[in-house]
């Protein structure tokens, strides 16, 4: 039976916050049902929201969460695990720039950092099972991205052992993920080894074609690389589990292409914005992927160098709500419709 998409939802890692209502459960999922969303995804490294720990080896605590939630009419759509999986691999080139998402006990040891990661991806795994979701949020991390453009020539092999290498670590994981039921989207991003389909594919051909191995997709970082993302969602749709919400606009000039010149957000060509602000075609986007049966969350993810961030979450909501398609279950026509009689069709064949 054809299904319809749920949400909107929202990611409240951009939002959680000291400060209230951004800094607990209750408060900032009481906030992001008043702005009207359905479901909140949850990053499960921030202490002030989850305990991940908790959620993995206590019930209890699970369903209280849940309690909070259905309480503010909302419920958790997916936990995002971005921030540990960046860390599964990391090249030593990022590797003072990415220590500050681990505790300061592994600060410094990559080999200990890496194992940190591991473990809090196969809590998440545990986790979401006890939540009941079938789908994770995360990222691949990166051995071969500093190696992106090929000058100087990279060495035979280089690419190849990278990947090779990346699905190694991610192997183990993933059996874990399946062992609970529970598929990880990897959100395709540059800075990530895996950052658009021809790369997806690489990392999936590694892995044996892992099923748990999915996308999370996400149309603003395709719209910055001048990507087809709309193609994408008809060669990938198999894969894809869950979907951020998130514009972006490029407006080259005769001084940036694609990669900005390093300029800041505000000075980028290609940059991200707060949905509607952009140039993301969303209502493309919703029909293709309705036309492909996907049947899980829209959740949005504000970004934007402009705009508010409250303000971005407030008309979030109903944008997402107003390009939600609410799947028939009827063709159009069928009113003008009749039975099958099949010596009827045979006549209008000519077939005695």
């Amino acid at each position: 039976m054809p299904a319809t998409m749920k949400g909107p939802g929202i990611f409240l890692a951009q939002f959680a916050g000291d400060a209230a209502p951004f800094n607990s459960l209750p408060s900032i999922a009481r906030w992001a049902g008043d702005l009207g969303y359905k479901g909140i995804q949850v990053p499960s490294w921030d202490g002030r929201l989850f305990d991940l720990q908790k959620a993995a080896t206590s019930q209890a605590y699970v369903d209280e969460m849940k309690g909070v939630c259905a309480e503010a009419g909302v419920e958790i759509t997916e936990l995002s695990t971005h921030l540990q999986g960046q860390l599964v691999a990391v090249h030593p080139a990022y590797d003072s720039q990415f220590d500050a998402f681990a505790p300061a006990s592994v600060h410094g040891n990559p080999k200990a950092r890496q194992e940190w990661a591991v473990e809090q991806m196969k809590l998440a795994a545990k986790a979401s099972r006890n939540l009941g979701l079938n789908a994770s949020v995360s990222f691949t991390g990166a051995l071969a991205f500093p190696y992106l453009y090929p000058w100087p020539q990279r060495p035979a092999g280089l690419i190849e052992e990278a990947f090779g290498e990346l699905a190694r670590r991610w192997k183990p994981i993933l059996d874990v993920y399946d062992e609970h039921g529970v598929d990880v989207g990897y959100e395709i991003h540059p800075g990530e080894d895996v950052f658009d389909g021809a790369t997806f594919e690489m990392f999936l051909d590694a892995l044996g074609g892992h099923k748990r191995c999915a996308i999370n997709y996400d149309p603003s970082h395709f719209l910055l690389q001048q990507l087809d993302y709309l193609a994408f969602i008809d060669i990938y749709h198999e894969r894809i589990c869950a979907f951020h919400v998130k514009d972006a606009e490029f407006n080259p000039d005769g001084r940036q292409g694609v990669y900005s010149g390093y300029q800041p957000w505000l000075s980028r060509a290609g940059r991200f914005r707060s949905l509607g602000d952009g140039q993301v075609d969303f209502s493309g986007i919703f029909s293709r992927l309705a036309t492909h049966g996907y049947s899980s969350w829209a959740v949005l993810e504000w970004e934007c160098c402009l705009k508010h961030p409250e303000d971005g979450a407030a008309e979030g909501a109903p944008f997402i709500a107003g390009h939600i398609i609410r799947v028939t279950e009827k063709a159009f026509d069928d009113f003008a419709g009749g039975g099958t009689d099949r010596a009827a069709l045979r006549r209008m064949m000519g077939i005695e």
